[in-house]
């Protein structure tokens, strides 16, 4: 709920009050019977789409921070990710050790890396556990398309139960989607221009994610508007945290702000009663 609507500038309200202009208008002339209300609600449904994304998020980066730690700390040692041959040539080690020395002579690093700084002289850099923990999102999906040995991808993979090459996709789109989230961006009806690859199969229970949904004259193609980003999410966080009722939290939101269209996020007006959305007795 948006409590004081002074508190948002009128830039940022301009953008969620597009919807509501009159079509084909060369000056923005809203539709009849819009309400200053209607377009401060509109921004209201944004901001807790924003959040509800920013915390599946959030789960499926702390699993792949966690599956590449385990993999690197496994196959070649704790100081793993300081040896250049880790990585296939196109990656710029060069830039991540000097990224960690940076951390760790900050004059206030993280607290781990001062205790690490303290107490250990050999080897100077800190293990990869601690490394995973401070690079971006970003960076992390990027150190993971860059590992040198198909034996390092794979296990990592598997435990995300998709091939490398696609969750290479996922991951860098979904690093921008959190970017955009945690920078305020206009999510609900945004065309994204990095987005998540189809699988050549897709799952059976998939909805269909090739036909442009229709609105008012305008498509949206579900691979580069926010459907394909969801469906990416819930397939990840089932995989990561099966008991997850993140759907639920999904359907929700919606439920609350049912005036909202669906079709600029390119989801079917009947999307939850889809197999892959369908919330089942107990589920």
């Amino acid at each position: 709920c948006i409590r004081d609507s002074n508190s948002i500038s009128y830039f940022r309200l301009s953008a969620y009050a597009r919807p509501f202009y009159l079509p084909d208008e060369p000056e923005h002339r809203f539709k009849p019977n819009v309400a200053f209300d209607d377009i401060v609600r509109l921004y209201a449904f944004d901001r807790s789409l924003r959040l509800l994304l920013l915390d599946a998020i959030e789960r499926i980066e702390v699993a792949l921070r966690a599956q590449i730690t385990n993999t690197l700390a496994l196959h070649h040692g704790p100081h793993s990710w300081s040896d250049p041959g880790v990585f296939d040539d196109r990656y710029d080690h060069a830039w991540l050790m000097e990224t960690i020395r940076k951390k760790l002579d900050d004059r206030n690093p993280e607290t781990f890396l001062a205790h690490y700084r303290e107490k250990y002289d050999h080897p100077k850099e800190p293990p990869v556990w601690m490394v995973l923990e401070v690079l971006s999102f970003k960076e992390v999906s990027v150190l993971f398309s860059k590992l040198r040995h198909a034996a390092d991808k794979q296990a990592i993979s598997a435990h995300f139960g998709f091939p490398d090459r696609l969750l290479q996709s996922w991951f860098r789109a979904l690093s921008d989607l959190r970017n955009i989230c945690a920078h305020h961006g206009r999510v609900w009806n945004r065309e994204f221009g990095s987005r998540p690859m189809m699988p050549k199969r897709p799952p059976p229970d998939w909805p269909d994610l090739s036909r442009p949904i229709e609105a008012e004259g305008v498509a949206h193609p579900p691979e580069s508007h926010l459907a394909m980003m969801l469906v990416v999410i819930e397939t990840l966080l089932r995989r990561v945290n099966p008991g997850s009722k993140w759907r639920h939290r999904f359907k929700d939101l919606l439920d609350k702000y049912p005036d909202v269209p669906t079709a600029p996020m390119a989801l079917e007006p009947d999307w939850h009663r889809h197999p892959f959305w369908r919330m089942e007795e107990g589920a």
